[in-house]
């Protein structure tokens, strides 16, 4: 995790983000990206112009998120009212069960099977076993799965078929974002989910026809600005929306429950994962997550 704070002297905006491989990017590299941004915003750089003076990504992500925190700060005002947002509300959350085996999964999914919302984890050999592992072991939680790229345009049927049957109800990225065209060619048996084959708002035209609803994580969008931007523009796209996140602290969840008022599906179990979480960090209780009070952000 990397950390952005500015200050004006007097007050004080933080944001946070996590580097992700899968995109290139790295802890070093992202905080030299945000390092670079020093003289720039010492010289008048603001939120708007920082979306055009940096690519979408983990960096712009805790920049952009400081600037929110900053000025909601310097306003006395929460940032969903600068943002003309309405007033945040308590939101289900996912929580998340590992990949492992079906006899790991299903311990897991039974000791948090009261839970309302679960999110399997799958990917490899055996996945119709795991999920009916799962299924079994809470069989009153709705159930999403994340494939995490890993299964095949050979498997991808079965696989949907092994889900529909276990009452699961959205699959994230079954297909590598490379090999995703087959989508379009396959029955959907489930709402299928785009998630590192969407990024930024400009991604979302090429997605139509092969995905019902798209991840938004402010990570890969490059922070809450665009994230704004892009729900509103998947909405009239007629995607569904789930809003996403890496494992992070509640300083990281607390912009993205913004976006998650009007998600479909909120995965926001981050700080969860954690075996400690930042001071002031959001609340969480049975299934839902709280939004954060101005102590942490915003």
């Amino acid at each position: 995790m990397v950390v952005a704070t500015l200050s004006d002297g007097r007050q004080r905006g933080r944001g946070e983000c996590v580097p992700y491989g899968r995109y290139g990017e790295t802890a070093a590299g992202v905080a030299a990206a945000i390092e670079a941004m020093r003289d720039p915003i010492g010289r008048g750089l603001d939120r708007a112009g920082l979306q055009s003076a940096m690519p979408p990504g983990a960096a712009r992500n805790a920049l952009d998120c400081a600037f929110w925190d900053l000025e909601a700060k310097r306003a006395g005002k929460p940032a969903h009212l600068l943002g003309g947002l309405p007033v945040p509300r308590a939101l289900t959350t996912a929580y998340t069960i590992s990949f492992d085996t079906p006899e790991a999964m299903a311990r897991a999914a039974a000791k948090v099977a009261s839970r309302a919302l679960l999110k399997v984890k799958l990917g490899g050999e055996n996945d119709a076993v795991r999920i009916a592992a799962v299924r079994a072991a809470a069989p009153r939680a709705e159930l999403i799965v994340d494939a995490n790229e890993g299964w095949t345009a050979a498997n991808l049927a079965d696989n949907l078929a092994a889900c529909a049957a276990c009452g699961v109800t959205l699959i994230e990225q079954p297909l590598p974002a490379s090999d995703d065209a087959a989508l379009a060619d396959t029955a959907r048996l489930i709402s299928v989910c785009a998630d590192e084959s969407v990024h930024a708002t400009d991604s979302l035209a090429a997605l139509r026809g092969r995905y019902d609803a798209v991840n938004i994580k402010l990570d890969k969008t490059g922070g809450l600005t665009e994230a704004l931007v892009m729900i509103a523009k998947a909405e009239r796209l007629g995607f569904d929306v789930m809003v996403g996140c890496m494992v992070a602290t509640s300083l990281a969840m607390a912009p993205a429950l913004l976006v998650a008022q009007r998600a479909r599906v909120v995965d926001l179990d981050g700080p969860l994962l954690l075996a400690r979480d930042r001071a002031d960090g959001l609340r969480y209780q049975d299934s839902l997550v709280y939004p954060a009070t101005a102590a942490l952000w915003g």
